[in-house]
């Protein structure tokens, strides 16, 4: 790979990467496969400079904290289990709304006493005073496990790492708790499980981040700022509304919505352009104010001067423009 290339690793497969073709869409990109739907590599159209790499999420969210890519789209869960270090080698630009899932503790269902982080330590205590053993806890995130139960001051257990279903261990007589992601909660349920009230460890989602050990340029740089300058200004415009209004109406409607101005709203040529949710009443004030027709439109990008995000990924590096 030439090292002009800003390297974006997304998913190869699956739900998560059906979302992030959907996202990049939803912003104007279009994915382009290599070698067609099994290729493993690939271009964004619309953003030069820049080639996509497709992997698993857990290989992104590896390659990230090893800094073999720029870029990547992968689980907070994920990332969060390369460890409590992680954030000195990986940097989360943006969350993306989807991929949603919570990391939890969970218990059987037929332990009608134990409903707290606090109750389980009270088990755990009694547990290896009558067996002389730890209490197992199954899971795949042993580093996020072992942190959680340490800041809940908890010690007497001992870590049963899951190579399958996780859901499926106390069941099988493998351990007595579980430490799983889950999305609706169904599939802990179906195996006889609850999610302790004070037992969600991460309330996960994809993420948008930077391996910040990864060789980087200016042009590097660069690249991220006109792809978050993208993002950010369509996320902005799904909050704005467009009001206009007819050019003999200005001095009244002027002072109507000059209230919103307050609000974050900003003047338009014979308009407003304005928080979706202050819409009706904008509308109702210009009303008052005998103003209309007033027309209404939602704009599909809002762009700013510079994009937050890029501009702090620039600070971390020490690229900052000259």
């Amino acid at each position: 790979m030439t090292a002009q290339y800003l390297i974006f690793a997304l998913p190869s497969k699956g739900r998560l990467k059906e979302q992030c073709e959907d996202w990049l869409a939803d912003c104007g990109f279009r994915l382009e496969v290599e070698g067609g739907a099994r290729g493993y590599r690939a271009e964004i159209a619309g953003l030069p400079g820049v080639t996509v790499t497709l992997l698993s999420a857990a290989d992104i969210a590896a390659a990230l904290d090893a800094g073999e890519v720029h870029l990547g789209v992968t689980g907070e869960d994920l990332l969060r289990e390369r460890g409590e270090q992680v954030a000195e080698r990986v940097m989360l630009l943006r969350a993306l709304g989807f991929g949603r899932a919570d990391l939890v503790v969970a218990a059987p269902k037929s332990w009608i006493d134990v409903e707290t982080m606090a109750d389980v330590d009270e088990v755990c205590a009694h547990y290896a005073a009558r067996t002389g053993r730890r209490l197992r806890v199954a899971t795949k995130y042993t580093a996020q496990t072992r942190a959680f139960f340490a800041r809940q001051g908890i010690v007497d257990y001992r870590i049963v790492e899951s190579g399958g279903a996780t859901e499926g261990a106390p069941a099988a007589g493998a351990a007595e708790l579980v430490v799983d992601i889950t999305t609706t909660g169904a599939t802990l349920q179906a195996n006889g499980l609850r999610v302790l009230s004070d037992g969600v460890i991460l309330k996960s989602q994809a993420q948008l981040a930077a391996g910040l050990t990864a060789v980087w340029t200016p042009a590097h740089v660069e690249a991220v700022r006109r792809l978050l300058g993208v993002v950010e200004a369509r996320s902005r415009a799904r909050r704005l509304s467009l009001l206009s209004w007819p050019t003999e109406q200005a001095a009244a409607a002027e002072t109507a919505t000059k209230p919103f101005l307050v609000r974050g709203a900003t003047r338009r040529a014979h308009g407003l352009l304005a928080r979706t949710e202050d819409l009706f009443e904008i509308a109702a004030a210009l009303s008052v104010k005998g103003v209309g027709p007033v027309s209404v439109t939602r704009p599909e990008f809002a762009f700013e001067p510079s994009s937050p995000d890029a501009e702090a990924l620039a600070a971390r590096l020490g690229l900052i423009r000259g």
